[in-house]
Formats: structure tokens, C-alpha cells, sequence
């Protein structure tokens, strides 16, 4: 005679915290998806899970320090602590784990994009909850969120990853020593992702990875197949088939992390066309020849005179274009003159969205060898003065904007909009470039509701963001 099946009266809970950008958010979606599948609950507290998965991230000092408190408060309000994340594969002044070194007592420590190897450790201290209904469905893959994938974005947008690491060796930067050289996903595998989030009510979805217009070079743009059609895996390709996609559904398609090269040309008509959105986020981190070649940046050792010409050509073929960027300043060796090129560039560049960072010396980056490191001060205030001018241009940008009637993604509509709510534009990121502030309806009958469109009259600004009639 066989045992009765035990049912556990409870599934084991998983606290679980994501820290950095949106790469590491997905990266989150999916271990938090393969969590759900085995049957583990989850949530966003410390106290009563039993562990607690921190998502960390390790690029700059600000993030690392972020990182280890949370590790730290996870460990005294919980005690049984997995690390993932760009953190855990950052070393120590004495050459381990830093993780490990800072706080010995957590169960494991992984690297990004992990996902696996997460489970493995969550399997060994929680084991799998047993249901002989669940385990009967196959496990959900690990490279594919699907549609019953879980999201940490609101509905209606979503992280769409193509590739993992970089192959560029940045001087100021660690990210290839954590997350490896440049892995392209295949493009079938990212195209069925992108159906999927489209089908599941996705309005706006938001191409990230360390270097878009790398996308398949690691493969040699060889050709993949999706719906049983033949498709390079490159960027032109993927963006005419995102739109392809995107259109019965009417949402938009946002490019992240493009890296100027020459073939992004190719991808403009497409803007100006309006199947992809008019806006490119394009990390020129500087303008003065000498100062790029010190941080190594690719394609960039011309300077600003050709990332202007650059964007003149974006500007001829999509007029309504938008380019958002991020700068740093106070680099080892800076000098005042090759910083007031950087503020000369910003001015005539007229970059609608800009974000500076003072340089920080992060442990592990080749540019804290380079001779005439600046004050902290010195570096801050220069930030100050680039954020000056950035915030001159953008504003004038934005009074341009005055009496357009602009199409618009609700966020946020308390009340369907009563009170009026909060939208963005083609021309706004979430989270990193303003929104429009929505009045409340003029007519009684009109309403908003977060995750749909609707079209606005821009009646003015204020600070960063456009305040806008529905109409």
C-alpha cells in the first residue's frame, strides 16, 4: 500500500529585493518567475520569508554601499540571505569574495544573470515545495519570462533584454569583469518574449542591454528564425521586427544604450516613419577628443565635431527625433579647457535629456590609474555647471512644446482622471526623463485610466515635465 501524499500547509516564502538598473530588473522578473513556478511565494519584506534574495548592484560607490545595507539589514531581519547580482562578482581589498568579506554569514553569493545557480542555492535551504499538480506543468525557462512571466514594471510597459555584457573596455568601467564579454539572445527567443509582453497588455516596451547597436555581433549577425521565418540577428532587423509586432496593438517600441556607430542611420527611417518611437538614448559620456581616448570609448575617438555631424544627419532624416544622453565629469586628467569643450557640446548638441555624473573612482577601474585625479569637490562642482547648461537646453527644448498636441501613456489616473493624473510622451523615459503633469478632463463624460493613450494639448511647463489638457 502506497504513503499518502503530504501537502505542505504552506508554500516557503521568498523575500526579495531588486537594487540597479533595468538589466538587473529583469534579471529579477526572472528569478522571480521560476520562484512562482516551483511554487514558492514571494515578497517584498525581510521579516517572516523564510530567506531573503538581494539583487545587487556594483557599478559605482553610491551602489555599492546601497547594496551592502541592504544586505545587512536582510541579514539582521532575517538571517538567511542569497546575494545575486553585479555585486557578488565584485572582489575585496584582499582578493575574495566581497560580498562574503563584508558579510561572511550569507548562504551564497552569485554573479548577474544567474538565475540557476539562485535556485540551486534556494533549492538547498528552502527545499521545493511538493505539489503533484504543479510538478506536472514543465518549469518555466529561464531565458523567457512568457506570458505568465511575473513583471516589476507596471502593466503596461517592460524591460525587453536582447544580449548580456559588453565587449568594450571602458576605462571607467567594471561591467564586462561582472557580467562577461557580449552574448547576443537569439532573436526567435526575443521576438516571442516581445509577442508575449504585447499580448499580456504591454503599451511600451523598452530594448536595454549594455550596448544595443552591438546586438549580434557576437554571433556574426547569422540568421535566426522566428514564426519560421528567417531573421538576422542586428539591430535594423530587430527593430523592423519589434515594429512589426508592436503595431496591431498600437504601442511603442523605446531603444536604450545605443552606441553611435554608423548603422544606427539605418534604423532613423524607421523613426520617421513612426514605427519605432522618435528617441535614442546614446551615452556620449563626453565631447573633447583627448578625454575619450582616455576612457577608451568606442567609436567615439573623433570627438564631439562628429557626434554632432551624427546628430545633424538623425536630425535631416527624423526632425521630431529626441536623444537623451549621460556625461561624466571631473575625469582623471580633465582640464578645465576640455571640460568647457564638453559645456560647448552641450550647447550646440542641444541634447533634450541629460544626466552627469562626477567621476567615481570605482575599485576595479583601469581610469584610477590615470594620472591628475581631481578633487571630489572639484568634480562635483563641475557636475553642477554641466547640469546647469543640460537643464538650460532642455527647458528651452520644452517651451518649443507649448500649444502641440502630443500623444500620451497615462501612468498614474487617480479617480479615471477626475484629479487630473500623470503621463509621458515619445519624448520621456520612465524614470529618467520628466513626465506631463494631465490636468483633469474638461468634459465630465472624459476620463483617463493608467496603461492607455490619450491624446493632450500642452498648455506649459514646469521644471523638467510639460503640463498637458486631455482633449
Amino acid at each position: 500500500m502506497s504513503s499518502p501524499i503530504t501537502v505542505p500547509a504552506r508554500a516557503p516564502t521568498v523575500g526579495f529585493v531588486s537594487l540597479g538598473c533595468p538589466k538587473a530588473l529583469t534579471d529579477s522578473e526572472l528569478i522571480l518567475t521560476q520562484l512562482r513556478a516551483e511554487g514558492y511565494e514571494t515578497s517584498k519584506s525581510f521579516a517572516g520569508a523564510d530567506l531573503v534574495i538581494v539583487n545587487t548592484c556594483g557599478f559605482i560607490d553610491d551602489a555599492v554601499k546601497e547594496s551592502l545595507d541592504t544586505i545587512g539589514e536582510a541579514l539582521a531581519e532575517n538571517g538567511k540571505v542569497i546575494v545575486t547580482g553585479c555585486l557578488g562578482a565584485k572582489t575585496g581589498d584582499s582578493g575574495g569574495n566581497l560580498v562574503r568579506q563584508m558579510h561572511p554569514s550569507v548562504l551564497a553569493v552569485t554573479g548577474p544573470h544567474a538565475t540557476q545557480e539562485v535556485m540551486d542555492a534556494v533549492h538547498q535551504h528552502v527545499p521545493k515545495p511538493h505539489d503533484p499538480f504543479v510538478d506536472l506543468v514543465p518549469e518555466a525557462r529561464a531565458d523567457f519570462r512568457g506570458t505568465a512571466g511575473i513583471k516589476l514594471t507596471p502593466r503596461h510597459y517592460a524591460y525587453l533584454k536582447i544580449s548580456e555584457g559588453c565587449n568594450h573596455r571602458c576605462t571607467f568601467c567594471i561591467i564586462p569583469s561582472m557580467r562577461g564579454d557580449l552574448v547576443s539572445r537569439p532573436i526567435g527567443d526575443v521576438l516571442g518574449e516581445a509577442r508575449a509582453l504585447f499580448e499580456s497588455g504591454v503599451k511600451e516596451l523598452l530594448v536595454i542591454s549594455q550596448d544595443t547597436s552591438a546586438y549580434g555581433v557576437d554571433v556574426k549577425y547569422r540568421t535566426g528564425f522566428f514564426d519560421g521565418k528567417p531573421v538576422k540577428t542586428r539591430m535594423l532587423e530587430l527593430c523592423e521586427q519589434l515594429a512589426t509586432l508592436a503595431e496591431p496593438f498600437g504601442a511603442w517600441v523605446r531603444l536604450h544604450y545605443v552606441y553611435p556607430y554608423p548603422s544606427v542611420d539605418e534604423v532613423l527611417p524607421l523613426m520617421a516613419a513612426g514605427r519605432v518611437l522618435p528617441y535614442l538614448d546614446v551615452p556620449f559620456q563626453h565631447a573633447h577628443p583627448a578625454v575619450l581616448k582616455r576612457m577608451k570609448r568606442p567609436a567615439y575617438g573623433e570627438g564631439g565635431e562628429r557626434n554632432l555631424e551624427r546628430l545633424t544627419r538623425w536630425r535631416e532624416i527624423c526632425p521630431q527625433i529626441v536623444v537623451r544622453s549621460t556625461f561624466i565629469a571631473g575625469f582623471p586628467g580633465e582640464t578645465e579647457e576640455e571640460f568647457q569643450t564638453l559645456l560647448d557640446f552641450m550647447r550646440e548638441a542641444q541634447i533634450d535629456r541629460a544626466g552627469c555624473f562626477a567621476y567615481s573612482a570605482v575599485k576595479g577601474a583601469a581610469a584610477n590609474d590615470i594620472p591628475g585625479m581631481l578633487p571630489m569637490e572639484l568634480r562635483e562642482e563641475r557636475r553642477a555647471r554641466f547640469m546647469a547648461v543640460a537643464e538650460e537646453v532642455s527647458i528651452a527644448k520644452l517651451q518649443r512644446r507649448v500649444g502641440a498636441t502630443m500623444q500620451v501613456l497615462v501612468d498614474s489616473a487617480p479617480a479615471l482622471g477626475r484629479k487630473g493624473g500623470v503621463g509621458r510622451s515619445y519624448a520621456d523615459a520612465p524614470e529618467i526623463d520628466g513626465t506631463v503633469r494631465l490636468l483633469p478632463p474638461e468634459k465630465a463624460s472624459r476620463t483617463l485610466k493608467a496603461g492607455e493613450f490619450t491624446r493632450v494639448r500642452i498648455v506649459g511647463t514646469q521644471g523638467h515635465d510639460l503640463i498637458g489638457q486631455p482633449v
